[in-house]
């Protein structure tokens, strides 16, 4: 499994002039790579290679950090081509796609730049690093980090790293491959995860993760980015981006905290964890433009990413189930009928009479589900053989236990690799 960590260089100031420069020079051709690629309809990196390579080294480039350029605009384009297949800027002939196809891709002046073993090597032992500039190369540039960041990045740091600039500091992005723990077998059950607004997370252990602070600081960033846009000036959109950044990681702080609270209980208990798979869900619920801002905001996919990977990390067995009528299905007969929900906070059953809180019910409706699902996925798929095959066990069917389910709608957390960040 691949995951990033994030190291903060300490340069001087005459240090940090030369890390700003080189990324937007670096960033500067990068606009011109993309103008030829759109121009000329090549996106190939060899053949676009051949066509600004010298260009690049003109423009104070060297070889190495040209041909990482290159790479960045091909991969760029990779993804913007990608995402117009899969539909997520619109459909052919659509506003947001006809903005898309008729420009190239423009990179900001402080974009992140990728850098390989050639461009920047490590002294683990001083806690420094070497690295390439466009005046000259750096050397000793001293680095800080948490002591699992410094571990990570020591012992599992592969491939490229990329050199990024937020609010005046410089950090290195380490990508690094750490082995996934041997997956646990479950024989307790399942914690069922609810995500909601009001409460970020509610566990079928009665566990609550309430969201009222982070809900009071977005109304309050809401209403602060309301007079900065009225404001309109130079200093107040850039107080905008400022406020923007810092309100994404407190969210994201927020995100990490419920996880490791969650995944630990899981891992301390024995239990997997089972999620409701809400892929989509914005596109498919009719909102009230009062609720759009709070709908829109909502970050579950963010907290569903680091379950996921902290999962995978621990050994503990992750399961996505259908959320359909979670909320409306009684937990202990299990009768389903839209008048069980008397509010979004209470839960009332007409048939067997349980009251509960809405949320609570719907976690152990999910962690019900999580098992059924993960019982599915190990039993057998083959057909029953026939009695003409021959063999006294003919008619038995023997296939090898399946690591994860696979009926639908239920769904695995996805054993492809993923990025990210350690905190």
């Amino acid at each position: 499994m691949l995951i990033v960590v994030c190291v903060k260089l300490k340069p001087t100031a005459q240090d940090a002039a030369a890390l700003r420069a080189t990324l937007r020079q670096c960033n500067a051709a990068a606009d011109y790579v993309s103008r030829v690629a759109f121009e000329e309809k090549e996106f190939s990196k060899f053949r676009l290679q051949q066509i600004v390579y010298t260009e690049l080294k003109a423009r104070g480039l060297g070889a190495q950090a040209a041909i990482r350029t290159i790479k960045k605009v091909c991969d760029a384009y990779v993804t913007l081509h990608a995402n117009m297949r899969a539909g997520h800027l619109g459909k052919p002939g659509s506003e947001r796609r006809n903005r898309a196809e008729r420009k190239p891709v423009s990179f900001r002046p402080d974009a992140a730049q990728a850098y390989d073993d050639r461009l920047l090597s490590w002294q683990h032992t001083a806690g420094t690093v070497s690295i390439w500039t466009v005046h000259g190369r750096l050397k000793g540039v001293p680095f800080v980090g948490s002591d699992e960041q410094m571990r990570l990045v020591e012992k599992s740091r592969r491939g490229e790293s990329d050199l990024v600039e937020r609010d005046g500091s410089f950090y290195l992005l380490a990508t690094c491959e750490v082995a996934e723990s041997h997956l646990k077998e479950t024989s307790v059950g399942f914690l069922g995860v609810d995500l909601g607004v009001v409460n970020i997370a509610t566990t079928s252990k009665g566990e609550v993760f309430a969201g009222r602070a982070l809900n009071r600081y977005r109304t309050r960033q809401e209403r602060l980015r309301a007079k900065l846009l009225r404001k309109g000036t130079k200093s107040a959109k850039r107080l905008l981006k400022k406020r923007a950044r810092k309100e994404r990681r407190f969210a994201a702080n927020v995100n990490h905290i419920i996880s490791k609270r969650i995944v630990a209980e899981a891992e301390r208990t024995s239990h997997g964890i089972a999620l409701e798979d809400l892929q989509r869900i914005r596109s498919r619920a009719r909102l009230r433009k009062p609720q759009r801002a709070t709908v829109n905001s909502w970050i579950f996919a963010q907290l569903g990413q680091f379950l996921e990977y902290k999962a995978r990390r621990s050994g503990v067995p992750l399961v996505y189930v259908d959320f359909t009528d979670t909320r409306r299905i009684c937990s202990r007969c299990h009768h389903r009928n839209r008048g069980n929900l008397v509010s979004e906070t209470w839960f009332h059953c007409t048939s067997c009479s349980v009251v509960a809180h809405a949320d609570l019910n719907a976690s152990r409706n999910i962690a019900h589900r999580g098992e059924l699902a993960w019982s599915a996925g190990r039993e057998s798929r083959a057909p029953a053989t026939s009695p003409q095959a021959g063999g006294s066990d003919a008619g038995v069917a023997k296939q090898p236990a399946a690591p994860y389910p696979q009926d639908q709608p239920c769904r695995a957390a996805s054993s492809d690799t993923q990025l990210s960040t350690v905190t």
